[in-house]
């Protein structure tokens, strides 16, 4: 039964999605206190959304061949995009994970002006993940529209942090090696809000 079946894998994609944000706050957090049961956490989550993504996608290809109407086959097509935005997520995620990692495991700590630029983009970042998730699980097209504009913030906020880091580079207020780690969860986190961006996208 095509509408019971499409209804089906969208209360999992609601599923998936919450997994998936909770999993990117917890890397987010863990860059300033890492420890190995989140770590555990965030790794579990990142294979159980690589497992959503197999599962639903194929499940809607599947349906989409059924006789389905144009609004359902309209919904397959953006669950199919979507899952694979909360996937990405879920890599990036990981990917903080491992620069938390890095950081306890070499004792690096970034300078004060860093920190409080970080804090800046991470928190930009949580707000655009909870606002683009409530968008897409209360099909809420206001809320969407809110994501792109924030999205471009965090553009900016992201050449900010990189122009300044070069310049307490050139001062020699930091270290190549911190520089590296900062480029990593700088990339991670605009790529995030691009996906973010793209999810709202998929509401509207």
């Amino acid at each position: 039964t095509p509408p019971i079946a499409l209804q089906r894998c969208l209360d999992l994609v609601h599923e998936m999605a919450e997994k998936v944000s909770y999993a990117m706050k917890a890397s987010i957090d863990m860059l300033d206190n890492y420890n190995k049961e989140t770590a555990e956490e965030i790794r579990t989550v990142e294979d159980l959304a690589d497992h959503y993504e197999d599962i639903i996608g194929t499940y809607l290809v599947k349906l989409s061949l059924r006789k389905v109407s144009d609004g359902d086959s309209a919904v397959i097509t953006k669950l199919l995009k979507l899952i694979g935005d909360f996937e990405r997520i879920s890599d990036h995620g990981m990917n903080l994970k491992d620069s938390a990692k890095e950081m306890q495991e070499k004792e690096m700590h970034f300078s004060s002006k860093a920190d409080k630029e970080l804090e800046i983009f991470l928190d930009a970042v949580k707000e655009i993940l909870d606002m683009s998730i409530d968008a897409f699980e209360t099909n809420n097209t206001d809320e969407a529209s809110k994501v792109e504009p924030l999205e471009e913030v965090i553009d900016d906020i992201n050449t900010v942090v990189k122009a300044n880091h070069i310049k307490r580079l050139q001062k020699g207020k930091c270290t190549i090696e911190q520089g590296f780690v900062l480029s990593d969860i700088s990339m991670n986190l605009e790529r995030v809000s691009d996906h973010c961006s793209n999810i709202a996208i998929s509401v509207i």
